[in-house]
């Protein structure tokens, strides 16, 4: 069980996401980096699959009347628990009946996941407990928790293994990596030389839906399409020449032209932008992006 004393800028409670519902217009969603996630749940003895809390920008308190086992994953926030110690971060953390976990401001990047031992017990809605904020449904109440909320989580027996993730670096200053998009030969010589070229910044008016990006307009051809299917990580362009990076609860279909596709390697980074940081482009070729794609998480067991 947790009780929210207050509320961090956007808790939401997330797992690996619900696949197969794009023909009735309904993202994958999930955790903006499921393989943290799954890191997390690892750590706490779940499968991956359990739903956690995705964290943003600046965390929560939270109580833990019953006690629990609990690990956190991605952007490291200043964490502490009841004493004032710090969490570690990517370790198994046992707390007791009764103590707290305050998440401040993100030190880095922009998110992070908690995993329970037992996972949060909310109602799967078509085949998963995300929260899918754009339409109001799935996981607590299909919004951002409030403080006063009560979560349950699901009792699991069992001795508890203290274990230690080993986290794949995340390399700020490279570009993001792209390969080319459906349309990207719509874009003519000084198009493509303002994306590849060009130094973008995340704008503030951005969220899960999609990251916009300011910097140079980038021109093309036909300002709008017949609608296509879109995934996270397309990047669009619209009738302004700025760029937007769709996101995890981003359109399943989009109008826009597509001029590249962050590789899934690169997601995890996507993730962790928040408003104000640089982003640069880069192309990379298909064969060379799949394998890149591997996780690189490696959970190991303290001694």
């Amino acid at each position: 069980m947790i009780e929210v004393l207050h509320a961090g800028l956007c808790d939401l409670v997330m797992d690996q996401g619900r696949p197969g519902w794009g023909a009735l217009g309904v993202p994958v969603g999930g955790a903006a980096d499921p393989a943290a996630l799954a890191a997390a749940n690892r750590l706490v003895g779940n499968d991956a699959t359990a739903a956690g809390l995705e964290i943003t920008l600046k965390g929560p308190g939270l109580r833990f009347p019953l006690g629990c086992v609990v690990a956190l994953a991605g952007a490291r926030f200043a964490a502490t628990r009841s004493s004032g110690a710090a969490i570690v971060w990517g370790e198994t953390v046992v707390l007791a009946a009764g103590e707290t976990l305050n998440l401040e401001q993100a030190e880095t990047g922009c998110r992070c996941w908690l995993a329970l031992r037992g996972g949060l017990a909310v109602p799967p809605v078509m085949g998963s407990r995300s929260t899918f904020l754009p339409a109001g449904f799935g996981g607590y109440r299909g919004r951002a928790l409030r403080a006063g909320d009560v979560l349950a989580s699901s009792a699991t027996a069992g001795a508890v293994r203290l274990l230690r993730a080993r986290v794949p670096a995340i390399e700020w200053d490279a570009p993001l990596r792209v390969v080319a998009g459906p349309q990207a030969g719509q874009f003519d010589d000084a198009g493509l030389l303002a994306f590849f070229a060009g130094n973008y910044r995340v704008e503030a008016a951005s969220d899960r839906r999609g990251l916009r990006l300011g910097g140079p307009a980038v021109t093309h051809a036909r300002a709008e399409l017949p609608s296509q299917g879109v995934l996270p990580g397309a990047v669009q362009v619209p009738p302004d020449g700025r760029p937007i990076v769709l996101g995890w609860d981003g359109p399943v279909t989009g109008g826009y032209p597509v001029i590249a596709g962050v590789i899934a390697a690169d997601m995890a980074k996507l993730a962790q932008l928040r408003p104000g940081d640089a982003v640069r482009f880069a192309t990379i070729e298909l064969e060379r992006a799949r394998p890149l794609a591997i996780e690189q998480w490696e959970i190991e067991e303290l001694t």
